[in-house]
């Protein structure tokens, strides 16, 4: 099997941990008639090919952040790649988006207030190279919200 490739068991084992991912390997290898060290094997192939990660997600009002902020950004088109890994970088900045439509990118982050929205995310964004306009949306109410949506990184080498 090649790597970054999931095959019908690794699917299964998978849409069980993004249900329940403290479900233990006993339970799932019963729901799904396999053995239990093929489980193990599997979640732990899985991790080292980083295609899973187990990680905490928590309601981001827990974390002193409860507003929402979008940001459409316009930007030349041969700057888009390049500004997707600027904005990926910016540490206020939680998601990155290339878009197809209106915006070029949308850039989402978490704010405690409209200043430091202004100091972390509008001014550096607009300072970028190839940036033409930024658009600014504050969520003012969440009607939904998949918290167990987290936000993949890539393992610090």
């Amino acid at each position: 099997m090649k790597p970054q490739e999931l095959d019908d068991l690794d699917q299964r084992i998978v849409a069980r941990l993004a249900h329940d991912a403290r479900i233990s390997n006993r339970q799932i290898a019963a729901e799904l008639k396999v053995a239990e060290g093929t489980v193990r094997s599997r979640i732990k192939r899985l991790q080292a090919e980083g295609l899973i990660q187990f990680t905490v997600v928590t309601d981001f009002r827990l974390a002193g952040s409860p507003m929402l902020v979008m940001l459409g950004i316009d930007a030349d088109p041969g700057r888009v790649p390049t500004l997707a890994k600027e904005l990926a970088e910016m540490p206020s900045v939680n998601c990155v988006v290339i878009l197809l439509g209106r915006y070029s990118l949308l850039a989402m982050g978490l704010i405690v207030s409209v200043e430091q929205l202004n100091e972390d995310l509008v001014k550096p964004i607009r300072a970028l190279e190839g940036v033409r306009h930024v658009e600014t949306s504050i969520s003012v109410n969440n009607v939904k919200y998949e918290f167990g949506v987290a936000r993949i990184t890539r393992p610090k080498a």
